[in-house]
C-alpha cells in the first residue's frame, strides 16, 4: 500500500470495455500505458506515452521530436511542453486516441485512480471547517521586482507555485493563463495581508493556512529535496 492506496496489477486496472480500441495500450506491472498528445493551434500536436499508476499518479513521456528528453512529465507539465495556449486545463487538453479519434482524457475511465488519490490528499490537508490549508503565496518577478499572488487551492495550482519558486530567474511572463505582465501593478501591501487563512483574513501563518507537506503540495516527479522527502516518508 502506497500514499493510502493499495497498488493494483495494471491487467487489473481498467475493463476490457474501459480499454476498448485506445491506442498504445500497454499494461505494466501496478500501471497500464496508452498514448496521448496535446494540441496546440501554433505548433500542432506534441504526442508522447501516459502511464496511469495504481496510487493515482499519472506521467507522461513525450515524443514531440525524437530529441526530446522530457520522460517523466506531470499532464500539467506535458500540456505547457506542448506549448497549448489555454494551459492550466490538462484535463481537457490532454487527448487519448480511442477508435482513431481525439478524446479528451477527461470523458475516458484513465482519470478515476487519479481523483481517488486526490479526494484522500484532501481529506488530510482539510482544517476543522472542511478548507483545504494552503494560503496563498507570493513570487517576486526578475524583471520588474514585484510580488505576484499564486493561489494553492488544488494540486494544479500547487505545481505552477512550486515550480515558480523553484525557478531563480522566474518573470511575470512565465505566469501566461493569468496574462500577467511586467506592466501591471504589483497588489497594495494592505490586500497583501488577506491570504486566504479560514481562521484569521490578516493571519501571517498558523497550523489552519501553513501546510509543511501533503498530496496536493508535494509532487512525486519532482527532485526538490521536499517532495523527494515526503515521498521516501509516504512510503514507509
Amino acid at each position: 500500500m502506497e500514499n493510502g492506496v493499495e497498488k493494483e496489477s495494471g491487467s487489473m486496472m481498467f475493463s476490457e470495455e474501459e480499454l476498448r480500441e485506445v491506442s498504445g495500450l500497454k499494461k505494466g506491472g501496478d500501471f497500464v500505458e496508452v498514448t496521448c498528445g496535446c494540441t496546440s493551434h501554433r505548433y500542432g500536436d506534441a504526442v508522447g506515452k501516459l502511464r496511469i499508476f495504481s496510487n493515482g499518479h499519472l506521467e507522461i513521456a513525450c515524443e514531440c521530436t525524437p530529441g526530446c528528453n522530457e520522460d517523466k512529465l506531470s499532464p500539467a507539465a506535458f500540456e505547457k511542453h506542448s506549448g497549448r495556449e489555454t494551459a492550466r486545463k490538462w484535463k481537457n487538453n490532454v487527448w487519448l486516441m480511442v477508435n482513431g479519434e481525439k478524446v479528451s482524457l477527461s470523458k475516458t475511465a484513465f482519470l478515476k485512480y487519479y481523483n481517488q488519490a486526490s479526494k484522500s490528499a484532501n481529506g488530510i490537508n482539510k482544517s476543522h471547517n472542511g478548507r483545504v490549508c494552503h494560503r496563498d503565496e507570493f513570487v517576486r518577478c526578475t524583471g520588474c521586482d514585484k510580488e505576484r499572488r499564486f493561489r494553492l487551492r488544488t494540486k494544479e495550482e500547487c505545481r505552477i507555485h512550486h515550480d515558480a519558486s523553484a525557478d531563480v530567474n522566474w518573470k511575470c511572463s512565465d505566469l501566461q493563463y493569468d496574462r500577467i505582465t511586467c506592466n501591471i501593478e504589483e497588489e497594495r501591501a494592505s490586500r497583501r495581508v488577506y491570504r486566504g487563512c479560514p481562521r484569521s483574513p490578516t493571519c501571517k501563518g498558523c497550523t489552519s493556512c501553513v501546510c509543511f507537506g501533503c498530496g496536493i503540495c508535494r509532487f512525486s516527479d519532482c527532485n526538490c529535496q521536499t517532495c523527494i522527502d515526503f515521498i521516501r516518508n509516504a512510503k514507509v
